[in-house]
């Protein structure tokens, strides 16, 4: 199974980050997924070797094809982990507006 370490090593790349965001728009094959980039079939094999381990996308075979897809599962891992970070977020921005809603004092008042 995936960890967060190797989801986030391999969004690390610029590379795939724009592989998936490809992806997003629906299934691709290598060589379509090789177009825009001005490097080998062989090394975006590679780079979806990296996505494919890190759980980020699934590749099947069609043929002599190997149309590629993004995996739902890793998606939601990454989502879920951010949604743990934007709930902390949340907690410390609604305190923040519990204390400017309550009122600071003054620089020149004394706090007792």
């Amino acid at each position: 199974m995936p960890t967060l370490d190797d989801t986030f090593a391999a969004l690390s790349d610029p590379t795939r980050r724009a592989i998936l965001s490809r992806l997003a728009l629906g299934e691709a094959t290598v060589m379509q997924l090789a177009e825009p980039f001005e490097m080998t079939q062989p090394a975006i094999s590679r780079h979806l070797k990296v996505l494919e381990g890190a759980g980020l996308i699934i590749r099947r075979a069609e043929g002599t094809k190997r149309p590629c897809r993004l995996a739902p599962e890793g998606i939601a891992a990454i989502d879920q982990w951010l949604g743990l970070l934007r709930e902390a977020l949340t907690r410390n921005y609604d305190r923040l507006d519990a204390l400017l809603a309550a009122g600071l004092p003054e620089k020149d008042e004394e706090i007792p």
